[in-house]
């Protein structure tokens, strides 16, 4: 959740209309959901990362420019896989809301990620299995992550471990409903 408490004002607008979109419209938009969900998660992925490539490689931690660009690419990166695969993509999207859950609420030793990964592979076999309902609830909850990333950093006063859940739920069920009610005749 750092990246996105550091992020601008416009920059948060941005995320939140972003992940409004696919919160709402991530079926009728899949490419697109898919292309923003990667991005999302390639930007998040790459903040995890900047620690260690800072320590690795000095001239980076010391240049700005790097520090915003690198994210931005790692985003993109992904964000081109995911527009380009849909099922592999659909599949990718639930493993890593799996392990994004696992590592933030149950922490990052080697057996709590098997167990995560173990779960995270189940996920990602069944969505591609049942391809139109698992998008729909894929691309719902990750926009309600997105959402919740962005509402915490914008109203700083809310408790975050008290309303996380509800919220990421919440919206999540929302969206889903939004999607399965407006999608009925789409195949």
């Amino acid at each position: 959740m750092e990246f996105v408490g550091k992020m601008e004002i416009y920059e948060l607008l941005i995320f939140i209309a972003l992940g409004l979109t696919v919160l709402l419209f991530g079926y009728r938009v899949k490419k697109i959901a898919f292309f923003i969900i990667w991005f999302i998660l390639g930007y998040n992925l790459m903040g995890f990362l900047m620690p260690t490539v800072n320590n690795m490689v000095p001239e980076i931690a010391g240049n700005s420019l790097y520090q915003l660009l690198l994210p931005i690419a790692g985003g993109l990166l992904l964000a081109l896989l995911g527009f380009s695969i849909e099922k592999l993509c659909l599949g990718g999207i639930c493993f890593a809301l799996v392990m994004i859950v696992t590592v933030r609420y149950f922490g990052a030793e080697m057996s709590t990620l098997a167990i995560g990964g173990v779960v995270g592979v189940i996920a990602a076999g069944a969505a591609v299995m049942i391809m139109k309902p698992a998008t729909i609830v894929a691309t719902a909850v990750a926009g309600a992550y997105a959402l919740t990333l962005a509402i915490f950093a914008l109203a700083t006063e809310i408790n975050q471990e008290a309303y996380y859940w509800p919220m990421l739920i919440g919206l999540s069920v929302i969206g889903s409903i939004f999607q399965f009610v407006t999608t009925k005749r789409l195949s």
